[in-house]
């Protein structure tokens, strides 16, 4: 009994999210065991942030985020924009290049939103069992819907910018350095906010989340309405 209400803030959390973008894909709702593929390259993004970050301590530069944000802000800032938002991006970017853009299903543009939202899902998933035995069951329940969140916007930042291109015939390169470079620098900054002591800070990463939480809702919804409009009609 113990063991699954523990398990329950990952759990839950995966369904929600996964059963949202199901249904925000209904026009041409992709297959199942795709969706289940990039939850996976989610759990593999995870494993390769991991070592990314143990990559970092024979060069001296691997630092618990918690004792900088104690200790030295300014350290917790550089940390954060040179490690922390470019290494989870990328970690979770790399499959979705070599992986996603080759699947069949891949046609349309609110695809790779979609995709992404599931491999930052897989990732999300990761990252809330390992901090699960560390909660309240209440502050379990808070991070396990937040985490998502926060991996699945970052992720549709760069996801957007290059299944434009790639959709368009054009090189992905510009539109993979841009999306990532955006995305990480906005991560970075989230897990600042958020990581730094005084709690007046709080406020302002939960700004940014729902600023792009809106710039994304509004442009999914500009990709559904045209699409319809491409629908032949009978």
């Amino acid at each position: 009994m113990q063991h699954t209400l523990l398990i329950l803030p990952v759990v839950l959390p995966v369904v929600f999210w996964a059963a949202y973008h199901y249904h925000k894909d209904r026009h041409l709702p992709e297959p199942p065991l795709n969706l289940l593929l990039c939850f996976g390259l989610g759990l593999l993004a995870a494993g390769l942030a991991k070592l990314m970050y143990l990559g970092l301590e024979p060069l001296g530069l691997r630092y618990d985020a918690v004792a900088l944000g104690d200790k030295d802000p300014g350290g917790l800032l550089l940390y954060a924009l040179l490690a922390i938002g470019p290494i989870e991006e990328l970690a979770k970017l790399l499959p979705f290049v070599a992986v996603v853009l080759r699947l069949r299903a891949f046609d349309e543009p609110l695809d790779g939103i979609i995709y992404a939202s599931f491999i930052g899902l897989g990732y999300a998933a990761v990252e809330n069992i390992q901090y699960v035995d560390y909660l309240t069951p209440l502050e379990g329940i808070a991070r396990g819907f937040a985490s998502p969140v926060v991996h699945i916007l970052f992720a549709s930042i760069w996801a957007h910018w290059i299944t434009v291109a790639r959709l368009a015939g054009k090189p992905i390169a510009g539109a993979l350095a841009k999306g990532f470079l955006l995305s990480a620098l906005a991560h970075g900054v989230y897990d600042f906010l958020v990581l730094l002591k005084p709690v007046s800070a709080l406020p302002l990463a939960a700004v940014l989340i729902v600023a792009i939480w809106i710039w994304r809702l509004i442009l999914m919804r500009r990709l559904h309405e045209a699409a319809l409009k491409d629908v032949p009609r009978s």
